[in-house]
């Protein structure tokens, strides 16, 4: 069983009157009331408990959020790339890219192939679909966030296994004459991927894939529901580039990821 240490850095340093008087502390409270210096210190903060984490075998997740307190992590790749160069041991997981908010699957895949040959091959990418205050902030439309979830997926995939030479990309949501992203990642053929859903369809889907399926907050009910939805598919497509850190159960004749893991 690997650990992983999850802190999203927030900024707790807000008079509660202010905060009671905001329409939304996670997405409409006014940047004047963060102040740079303390941020700088919260960061400072973090970067050395990652240093503490490589020093004890505990692997790091950074989420990315947007236009709020909870998470100063909005520019997750810098924050790991910082983490990539600094640690040595440990795996690093950016848990999640709003791959649905963010326009440019093809710069995804740029950014973490830079941080997983950084970290010289210890890069995890996580993807999420996104709440509503990312798809504000992102000025994203909610309509069709499924498929342009999935989509994002396959460009970043194939971004970063294609190494013949550009290619182009004509999908429903996304569009590229011209891909040919430098450095290709450490990894072969990819980081492995992981995502969070909790939705049956959604968690079969990753079994397929040989993804992670990752369940935040979500409980044991509903956990033991996504789970037989992804046994089967897991089952048949067993990752082979997984290297951490899915729960492991026996399922039938074979040990298959068919859990959820949860950042501890």
């Amino acid at each position: 069983m690997d650990a992983w240490f999850h802190c999203e850095n927030p900024y707790p340093f807000v008079a509660q009157d202010l905060l009671d008087g905001t329409d939304s502390v996670r997405a409409s409270l006014p940047n004047k009331y963060c102040d740079p210096k303390v941020a700088a210190q919260l960061f400072e903060e973090t970067l050395d408990e990652y240093l503490l984490c490589d020093e004890r075998g505990l692997n790091i997740t950074s989420s990315e959020h947007h236009a709020g307190i909870n998470c100063l992590y909005g520019a997750s790749p810098v924050v790991l790339g910082i983490a990539a160069r600094q640690t040595r041991n440990i795996r690093l997981l950016s848990m999640g890219t709003l791959v649905t908010v963010r326009q440019d699957p093809v710069r995804v895949a740029e950014e973490y192939a830079t941080a997983d040959v950084i970290s010289r091959g210890r890069l995890e990418i996580g993807f999420v679909k996104s709440g509503g205050t990312e798809m504000a902030s992102g000025n994203a439309n909610p309509i069709g966030v499924r498929e342009r979830f999935w989509e994002a997926i396959d460009l970043i995939g194939k971004t970063l296994t294609h190494h013949e030479g550009p290619f182009s990309w004509e999908g429903r949501h996304f569009t590229h004459r011209h891909v040919n992203i430098w450095p290709r990642p450490w990894q072969d053929p990819h980081p492995p991927m992981w995502a969070a859903t909790s939705d049956p369809d959604d968690t079969a889907e990753l079994g397929r894939r040989g993804m992670v399926n990752i369940m935040v907050m979500r409980g044991v009910d509903v956990t033991k529901r996504a789970c037989p939805s992804r046994r089967p598919t897991a089952l048949a497509t067993r990752p082979s580039s997984m290297s951490a850190t899915p729960t492991k159960k026996e399922c039938g004749s074979a040990a298959s990821y068919c859990g959820s893991s949860t950042p501890a």
